[in-house]
């Protein structure tokens, strides 16, 4: 079963440059956090798009829409930008139907080495071979339908959720599953 992995950018995929102190976008990093990994799923990789989730235009938003709706593959992880990333799942849901869809990001730049998207990748790509079609969130070890997550402001994160996304109601969602 090959996992088709959408590359659109984020924090994910930034650079740093020592110069200036601005961040930037190069290449992913996909394929060697996946070889530092020692990953063997098979994947295969696409960059969409190099951008900032707060740049997204609804323009690149169907962009990344029509490539899962043409993806050979029926399970795709997207890497994406934590800011919008539930308004790429909105758009990604209302129009893909039969493929499990999870996405992904960082809240720190995997160039940086200390980041936690090589984690958030690895678990991105274990919940979307475990789950049923539909399109989930995955970040820090934990997994959501893409309706049951929010952004939260930067200035109200919980202690502990650093990338600032959550369940819209934790006790709900676990009541749903019981």
């Amino acid at each position: 079963m090959a996992i088709r992995i959408l590359a659109t950018g984020g924090t994910f995929d930034k650079e740093y440059n020592e110069r200036t102190g601005q961040l930037y976008f190069k290449d992913t990093h996909i394929a060697e956090m996946l070889r530092l990994g020692r990953s063997q799923v098979e994947v295969s990789i696409c960059t969409v798009m190099m951008t900032d989730s707060l740049e997204m235009t609804d323009a690149d938003r169907n962009l990344i829409v029509q490539n899962c709706l043409q993806s050979a593959e029926d399970r795709i992880v997207i890497t994406h930008g934590t800011d919008t990333m539930t308004e790429t799942a909105a758009a990604v849901a209302g129009a893909v139907t039969g493929k499990t869809v999870v996405l992904t990001g960082a809240m720190i730049p995997y160039a940086f080495g200390s980041s936690d998207g090589l984690f958030n990748l690895g678990s991105a790509l274990s919940f979307v071979q475990a789950l049923p079609p539909g399109v989930y969130i995955a970040i820090h070890g934990q997994c959501f339908p893409w309706d049951r997550v929010r952004k939260k402001p930067r200035a109200r994160r919980v202690r502990g959720n650093s990338a600032g996304l959550s369940a819209k109601s934790q006790v709900h969602l676990n009541r749903e599953r019981q």
